[in-house]
């Protein structure tokens, strides 16, 4: 297949790319740059910029475009700009596919478990209700802005992604140089749900995404393992061959990261991949374990 990829020098993108490619698909990035060859494209999300001529004969468009949720204190201004770089990213695509010849088939789009905001213990499926909080509106307009594609006769595919676990970046590459200096422990009381995938599973879902016509609709990327922030550190310090017994009060968290602390760092949501679960998707990480083994 013929694949465009926006988002991709982000840590999952950077993985995903060399992997489509080594599938035998034709995998075009989309970059803000001066492009070099004829593997690249260029556009301006911020101001709706895309040829889309470039989209004409493309078999499947990936959407991992975002600034990072966790990079930065969630100001006004943070808050617009992860806002306006996933769904005006996602509708200058969905219109640039709108006016391609001919369409792309597919539309994989990025998004978070942080849909269902903070639950508890819940269990929380595909069918499981909206939550509330900056997190979970800005997903549920990021997967509105894609599913604007399916009256366009595009299958649309959002991955409702929990923790990634990768070498590469995301909450492993900031949780290491603490925990090796033995300063890492839980956050709060530890009792909060995290739901996670393996990098590599991440990018085998994807690529079957693209792929097989039975995946569409909202999917939880999770593994279906989920485990408690105080296990987690456990076995991430376990892992390293540290100890975790600091713990973060989550009133530091707060002071020190604002909302962002509540909707992320002390949120808990324990969702499951009942749709994947149906397509019979296979792990190759089935345990936090094996996939810190792969990562750290």
């Amino acid at each position: 297949m013929r694949i465009i990829v926006a988002g991709a020098s982000g840590f999952v993108g950077s993985a995903l790319v060399p992997a489509l490619r080594a599938l035998g698909h034709d995998v075009v990035v989309l970059v803000r740059r001066p492009v070099h060859g004829d593997r690249e494209v260029f556009w301006d999300p911020a101001t709706g910029k895309l040829d889309c001529a470039k989209l004409g004969g493309v078999d499947a468009v990936v959407n991992l475009a975002g600034a990072g949720i966790a990079d930065a204190r969630w100001t006004r201004e943070r808050k617009a700009l992860l806002r306006s770089s996933r769904v005006k990213s996602t509708e200058t695509l969905v219109k640039a596919i709108g006016s391609a010849s001919p369409r792309p088939r597919v539309l994989v789009n990025a998004s978070a478990i942080g849909y269902y905001g903070n639950r508890g213990s819940e269990i929380l499926t595909e069918l499981s209700a909206p939550g509330e909080g900056f997190l979970a509106n800005l997903c549920g307009d990021w997967e509105r802005a894609a599913y604007a594609a399916s009256p366009l006769g595009v299958r649309v595919v959002c991955l409702r992604c929990g923790v990634v676990l990768s070498s590469r970046g995301g909450v492993l590459a900031r949780m290491k140089p603490l925990f090796r200096l033995g300063l890492g422990g839980r956050f709060g009381d530890g009792r909060a749900w995290m739901s996670w995938i393996a990098s590599a599973d991440l990018v085998r879902l994807i690529a079957a995404a693209i792929e097989d016509e039975r995946y569409e609709g909202s999917i939880n990327a999770v593994a279906p393992w989920p485990v408690t922030n105080a296990d987690f550190t456990a076995m991430v310090a376990a892992a390293l061959r540290r100890s975790a017994v600091l713990a973060v009060p989550g009133w530091v968290l707060k002071a020190a990261f604002g909302s962002m602390a509540e909707e992320m760092l002390l949120s808990s949501a324990r969702a499951l991949p009942a749709k994947l679960g149906n397509l019979k998707f296979e792990y190759s990480a089935r345990e936090i374990p094996e996939a810190l083994m792969d990562n750290l």
